[in-house]
């Protein structure tokens, strides 16, 4: 039978080493003893001695052999290339525990270097799409010092850039200014609040975006026109056809009809500028009159310049315009103002907003990021896919014993280096591509989770971009290149007499496999210090305290709402026993400018609450008393001021002081009567700043705060909507909760703790995985050892510690590289929080419990395993 038959490689060295008549009588003899041993001991110990006696009897022959007396090997046959495939495949086949976890960690990795590709290509894409580019610029502004030093720059302007520099520069063909606003909409009997944004009528020459019906360039000639999207259309009407339609929108005190007459198509992903709704924008001629509004910036103006224009020459020529003509406004500002600085104009190109940290694309532009974003990501992805590689490296090289005998052989019936190399170079190009094939499976599964995360919409078909194919192609031939180039050069370097004779063992003490495991760590522990840090900075913004209580606080929006409105207000939601109190405010954030001490200017948040505004909010006033209707001159006589109002203002004794607002048409003082403690207004990424409070009468309030007692929400809030829209039928209503708005100024630091997260779960899982392949394959190498320990007594503790302790020191090295990388990196992140937290000692042992812990329940489970084995089979192992 062929199962009771020698090993055929053995025989067929024989055949090639030895000459016919030595052949026919040493091959006899072996015969012979082989089947002796099989009827003794089986087959399997057979077939190993069979093996030895073999090659106890070539080594002789094999000694004196000449290389160049080798057969000469054939590299690129049809044959060949078969040969190449079916082992690789058998050999994949024959070891499915090793080729999984290759598989799954190269795709995890290939995965995550993919996905972070797609981003990426996402990012930079931003606004290349408009036929005008590279040509259209942003106006932009900075404002430097009587010395020159810059003091800040402006991503906005007023009315005036736009126009006056297309008149004044030759080299500007058309601009465009655009602008984001709110309208109520009506629609039969509900009223919504609506964003809509305001541009030029050259809006669709400067910018391509195709209406679906329409004519571009007179859609928003008409004042009372409207663009609506395909969405908004579909949402309202039903249908897009719907050129000449009308939409009420309210105007003043009543709703006037806009007629529809374009449709556009749906706003690209990567566009900074998305509109829902949009409307002409006009300009009175009263407002070109006043040249004044040069200093009053507010939206986005875009120009388009001639092809090769200097930029650096136009920008000099808009600034002479604006020197020229502006130069009354600048003289008044300097008298007015004590303003000694001066305005400098620039231009940005487009295509830079959407990754800009210092002209952003806001105001009305969306999806600003930062490519600090992009670094982060790739920082991760990359040290995934290392990982995965390291994994790849280690465990080839480690099972390089169990295949020395193959390579041996190989060797001396003819196989060359090279031969080798491409036959495992072959293999990790099967492995990469299995592997690739999962990772897209795995992107298709990630990608809304990814989406969430990043505030993305990308989806599966995104990967079949032609950059991206050809990146992912290249990414796929670097990973196979990197993953198999090395063990196949160790491998294919193996002596064959050594690897035939069993006296093969790897050189050295393994330094580079020990450093790639260290390497796995050291970024898996750099990971999960860094997701400890920011979920312990989230933590800390999302529940320090603010200064104030935020709890069971309604807000309702109420713009322009009179001082007569919110009395009314105040009384009808008072007769309902769930409301404790009610307070108004201005609407969104107001900032100003006063003076104090005489001439100093001092800049604050200005603020338009009542008496009840500070008692609701838990706020105290440290000194003096708060307003009071018992003081009628409050409201034109008396302001309040925070604590660091007072220390900017180097006031020892604040009560009575003067706050002067001299830019008003007739100066106004007031005087101060509290102190406020210092609260939290903005987010704690922002220091608190200099904060002013007003009952002034002629300040419009915009919304309403109103504190309900604890679990009555559904039965206050059902109130609240019935009272509100009682009294401002005419007027949307919508409502929030104070401490959930609160939570979502830091829903970057929460997808990014998320993203963290995941990184580290991934990092370390591959990590593992990898360890637990290097667990086994060393257990495996020490089987006979392990089996001797046990039969004079060795316990089970003491063999998985032996098996353990290698790997865990291996661990424990990482912290001494990932530690201080880790503290660096983390410390100069924190450095963008004014508030953040301190890094301590506790969050470095609890990395290293979480990795040696982790990395101890991989290798001990394996070891556990190994010391559990029966040592009569160990010792029977030949």
């Amino acid at each position: 039978m062929k199962s009771a038959m020698p090993p055929r490689w053995a025989y067929r060295l024989l055949e090639w080493f030895c000459a016919p008549h030595l052949l026919e009588e040493v091959e006899g003899d072996l015969q012979e003893r082989f089947e002796r041993n099989l009827l003794r001991y089986g087959m399997q110990s057979a077939r190993r001695q069979y093996e030895r006696e073999v090659l106890s009897f070539l080594r002789p022959f094999a000694l004196k052999r000449q290389p160049s007396e080798y057969p000469q090997p054939i590299f690129f046959s049809p044959a060949m290339l078969r040969n190449y495939l079916k082992i690789a495949f058998r050999n994949l086949a024959r070891n499915k525990a090793y080729s999984a976890i290759n598989i799954i960690g190269l795709s995890i990795g290939l995965a995550a270097a993919m996905l972070i590709m797609l981003y990426t290509k996402d990012e930079v894409s931003y606004d290349r799409f408009h036929r005008n580019n590279p040509s259209i610029y942003r106006i932009t502004s900075k404002h430097l010092t009587a010395a020159g030093v810059l003091e800040n720059l402006q991503p906005y302007t007023g009315i005036f850039p736009g126009p006056k520099f297309h008149a004044g520069v030759p080299e500007i063909t058309s601009f465009v200014r655009y602008q984001e606003n709110r309208k109520d909409l009506k629609q039969g009997t509900e009223v919504k609040s609506q964003t809509v944004h305001f541009a030029d009528t050259s809006f669709f020459s400067v910018f391509t975006f195709p209406l679906l019906s329409g004519n571009p360039k007179t859609a928003l000639k008409n004042p009372q026109s409207v663009v609506i999207s395909e969405e908004v259309a579909e949402k309202t009407f039903g249908s897009t056809n719907v050129l000449g339609k009308t939409m009420l929108f309210k105007e003043k005190d009543k709703f006037e009809p806009y007629t529809i007459t374009g449709v556009a198509k749906k706003s690209p992903q990567n566009s900074s500028i998305k509109f829902e709704v949009l409307m002409p924008f006009l300009v009175k001629d009263e407002d070109m009159a006043k040249n004044q509004n040069w200093f009053s910036v507010f939206m986005n103006t875009f120009v388009i310049l001639k092809p090769n224009a200097n930029v650096k020459a136009v920008e000099a020529k808009m600034n002479r315009v604006y020197l020229a003509d502006a130069q009354e406004s600048i003289k008044e500002m300097a008298e007015k103002f004590n303003e000694t600085g001066r305005t400098v104009y620039a231009l940005q190109p487009f295509t830079d907003m959407h990754l800009s940290k210092d002209l952003p694309a806001s105001n009305g532009l969306v999806d600003e990021s930062n490519p600090t974003f992009s670094y982060i990501l790739s920082g991760i992805a990359l040290f995934i896919l290392l990982i995965a590689c390291i994994n790849f490296i280690n465990l080839t090289v480690a099972r390089s014993l169990k295949r020395a005998k193959e390579i041996g052989v190989r060797k001396v019936v003819g196989g060359a280096r090279a031969q080798l190399i491409i036959q495992f170079l072959g293999e990790s190009f099967i492995l990469c591509f299995a592997a690739f094939l999962l990772g897209i499976i795995l992107i298709e599964l990630a990608l809304p989770t990814f989406n969430q995360l990043a505030n993305k919409a990308l989806a599966l078909s995104y990967l079949f971009d032609t950059e991206l194919v050809a990146g992912y192609f290249i990414l796929f031939i670097i990973t196979s290149l990197l993953s198999g180039f090395y063990p196949a050069l160790v491998l294919s370097g193996y002596n064959p007499v050594q690897t035939l004779y069993s006296r093969f063992n790897l050189s050295g003490k393994n330094y580079l496999q020990k450093s790639l495991v260290v390497l796995q760590f050291t970024l898996a522990s750099f990971l999960i210090i860094a997701s400890l840090t920011i979920y312990l900075q989230f933590n800390y913004l999302t529940s320090k305290n603010l200064g104030y209580d935020d709890k069971n606080l309604i807000i309702i929006d109420k713009s322009n709402l009179k001082r007569s409105e919110a009395k009314l207000l105040k009384e009808e939601l008072a007769k309902n026993r769930d409301i404790i109190d009610v307070a108004p405010k201005n609407g969104g954030f107001w900032g100003t400018v006063a003076k104090i001490n005489g001439e100093t200017q001092l800049s604050f948040a200005y603020e338009t609450v009542d008496e009840t505004y500070l008692p609701l909010f838990k706020i105290p006033v440290l000194k003096g008393r708060n307003f009071s209707p018992d003081f009628p001159s409050d409201s034109s006589q008396s302001v309040l001021v925070n604590e660091t109002f007072v220390k900017k203002a180097g006031w020892k004794k604040p009560i009575g002081q003067l706050v002067n607002f001299f830019w008003s048409e007739k100066p106004e003082k007031y005087h101060v009567i509290g102190v406020v403690k210092d609260h939290h207004f903005e987010a704690l990424n922002r220091e608190i700043k200099p904060q002013l409070f007003t009952m002034k009468a002629s300040n419009p309030y915009g919304k309403v705060f109103i504190k309900i007692k604890p679990n009555t929400e559904t039965a206050s809030l059902q109130y609240i909507e019935k009272t509100a829209k009682k009294l401002f039928p005419l007027n949307p209503y919508s409502y929030k909760f104070l401490d959930q708005e609160n939570i979502k100024r830091y829903e970057s630091e929460a997808k990014w703790k998320q993203m963290m997260l995941f990184g580290a779960i991934l990092t370390i899982f591959i990590s593992c995985i990898g360890l637990f392949g290097l667990a086994t394959l060393s257990a495996e190498r020490r089987t006979k050892e392990i089996g001797i320990r046990k039969v004079l007594g060795a316990s089970v503790t003491g063999i998985v510690q032996l098996l353990s302790t290698d790997f865990l020191k291996l661990v424990s090295i990482s912290f001494i590289f990932a530690f201080p990388a880790a503290w660096y990196a983390m410390q100069e992140w924190l450095k963008n929080y004014p508030y953040r937290i301190n890094i301590s000692i506790g969050v470095f042992l609890l990395t290293a419990f979480i990795s040696i812990s982790i990395a101890f329940l991989t290798v001990g489970w394996q070891s556990l395993r190994a010391a559990m084995t029966n040592p009569v089979k160990s010792l029977k192992i030949d």
